[in-house]
Formats: C-alpha cells, sequence, structure tokens
C-alpha cells in the first residue's frame, strides 16, 4: 500500500518561492534540510499531509527548463472568487477556463498551480 507524501519542485530563489508560496496560497515551511550544496525546505497547508518540497541548488544560476509544462499541482478553495481576485492581484494567473471554473496560477519559476472552488 503506499499514500502520497509530497511533490518537488526545483527552484532558483528559495526566498522569492517561499514569499510566493505563502502570499499565494497560504503554504508555510514545516521542516528543512540544509546541506552544503542544496537546501529542501517542505511546504504544508496545514489540513492535509501532502507536502510540497521545494529544492535549492545553491549556486545554479540558469532557469529550470520545464519543457511543454505539462503537470501541475491542484488546491481547493473555499472561497473561489477572493482567490481569483487576490491572484489577479498578484499578476500570477497563467490561464483561466471559465467553462471549467478554474484558472491557473504559475509560480515564480513557471511551474503552474491549478486553483479549484472546493464542492
Amino acid at each position: 500500500m503506499f499514500q502520497f507524501t509530497h511533490n518537488n519542485f526545483n527552484v532558483l530563489d528559495l526566498g522569492r518561492s517561499l514569499k510566493f508560496y505563502d502570499e499565494a496560497l497560504g503554504l508555510r515551511e514545516v521542516r528543512r534540510l540544509e546541506q552544503p550544496d542544496f537546501t529542501l525546505v517542505y511546504l504544508s497547508d496545514g489540513k492535509t499531509p501532502h507536502e510540497l518540497e521545494l529544492t535549492w541548488l545553491k549556486g545554479r544560476t540558469k532557469p529550470y527548463d520545464l519543457g511543454e509544462n505539462e503537470f501541475h499541482l491542484a488546491f481547493t478553495t473555499d472561497d473561489y472568487e477572493a482567490a481569483h481576485a487576490k491572484h489577479k492581484a498578484m499578476g500570477c494567473i497563467c490561464y483561466e477556463n471559465p467553462g471549467m471554473g478554474i484558472y491557473f496560477i504559475s509560480d515564480p519559476d513557471g511551474y503552474w498551480l491549478e486553483i479549484l472552488p472546493a464542492k
């Protein structure tokens, strides 16, 4: 039997990413592993056991190649309209599908995050 634990995104600027995930989605750091060449930071929504692991490779300056970026993480929100207004003000909405009632935001490294209304 298996269960989800976390997903990983590699980031260029750890501070910028931590600020984005806190402001945009309310994700908070729950633990950190510092190594000479890299840092791992685990973020949590405080409600589910699933975490987002941010990996910062120290010294990397080249943006990550996300290919066609055909992957994403999805989040639900109890107040879809307020979330949409907040993300619009932040300038991070990268795609909207009003017919499906969803939209996507993009983090500082170009990863897409789907926003869904809670059912």
